[in-house]
């Protein structure tokens, strides 16, 4: 099987690869990536591109069709990645993880792609009181990258697939250790925090909900979806991607980190604004229609992963949220230091 992989030289795309290479040994794989946080390598013993048969680099705004010749699957991971990105760069949002990704699945189909797996979000639900939500249940997004996985799934719903299978994974909030890692995501930042400080200081109440997966668990996912037939699920499927057992109250992550990590303090902020972002999800979608791909990593093992990665690091910048561990910095230093344009388009 010839795979495409866009984004595969981000946070989720480093494990992808890795993993994509030891269950499809005699794979293709084929990356195509902007590069923008190519450098932001947290401890591996070798690129994770050297497991690659290629590696070509470019926009996903100007994906040339000839990139699709002989792809069967295509993985589409490459976006502006989370909230603070998608608010400081709304349009550019709209253009990479909306417009480009239809002009993508487009060429894809065109080209006979069998598989088109797209990296969605279960944040379309945003704000839902009410119990877990179900795929069926009305979506809330209040983010412009909330609403840029949500746009795209409509159109990818609505397209002409013919004998190509689509499956949007609407993924829980990503954590665990990478070659590329990513401190700006909820339970990484708390582990840093507690190693770093010994302290967790949540800005919130610690009350929002929400559903985490391991970045291990979600090549699994991706794993199946690149195989997945029609008769499980449908021509189309938008499928919430988890387990039941890892729908968790910001505050209870934070426990569980001071838990492991001898020492911490958590303290919560009982007078902050009330983060609208709370909900909680339901999985069993995809426990029926995947049972040998569900989630096997547990929080424990989680948090034990990215403190062993970081400890490996020598980690101890207690400043870490100014680092290249945040993706929102490394692209406004890429600005400020003129490499990058405010289109987020590399200056030559």
């Amino acid at each position: 099987m010839k795979i495409l992989i866009t984004g595969n030289m981000g946070y989720v795309g480093s494990v992808l690869v890795r993993h994509l290479r030891s269950v499809f040994p005699k794979s293709v794989l084929i990356g195509f990536d902007q590069a923008y946080f190519g450098h932001c390598l947290t401890g591996p013993s070798s690129l994770p591109e050297s497991l690659l048969d290629e590696q070509l680099f470019g926009d996903v705004r100007h994906l040339l069709p000839s990139v699709f010749e002989g792809v069967e699957g295509v993985v589409h991971l490459a976006a502006v990645s989370n909230d603070p990105m998608g608010n400081r760069y709304e349009k550019v949002t709209g253009e990479i993880n909306y417009k480009a990704s239809l002009d993508i699945a487009q060429k894809a189909l065109k080209a006979g792609v069998r598989n088109f797996v797209f990296a969605s979000s279960c944040s379309v639900y945003g704000a839902a009181e009410g119990g877990p939500r179900k795929e069926s249940d009305p979506l809330n997004p209040l983010t412009s990258y909330a609403r840029s996985k949500i746009a795209t799934e409509e159109f990818l719903s609505q397209l002409d697939q013919k004998n190509m299978t689509v499956t949007s994974l609407r993924f829980a909030t990503a954590c665990g250790m990478s070659d590329r890692l990513r401190l700006d995501l909820v339970l990484n930042d708390f582990v840093a925090c507690a190693l770093t400080s010994g302290k967790i200081s949540i800005l919130s109440d610690g009350t929002p909900w929400r559903p985490l997966i391991d970045v291990k668990d979600m090549a699994r996912a991706i794993e199946w979806a690149l195989v997945r037939k029609p008769s499980e699920g449908g021509q189309y499927l938008a499928v919430n991607v988890g387990s039941a057992t890892w729908n968790y109250q910001v505050r209870d992550l934070a426990e569980a980190v001071a838990s492991m990590i001898t020492g911490t303090e958590v303290s919560v902020n009982p007078n902050a604004a009330p983060d609208k972002r709370s909900y909680q999800v339901d999985f069993s979608l995809y426990r029926s229609l995947a049972p040998n791909h569900q989630p096997q990593i547990t929080l424990d093992q989680t948090i034990s992963e990215i403190k062993a990665g970081l400890e490996r690091m020598d980690f101890k910048d207690q400043i870490f949220r100014e680092s290249q561990l945040i993706r929102l910095k490394v692209l406004e230093r890429h600005i400020t230091e003129k490499r990058l344009s405010e289109e987020l388009e590399w200056i030559r």
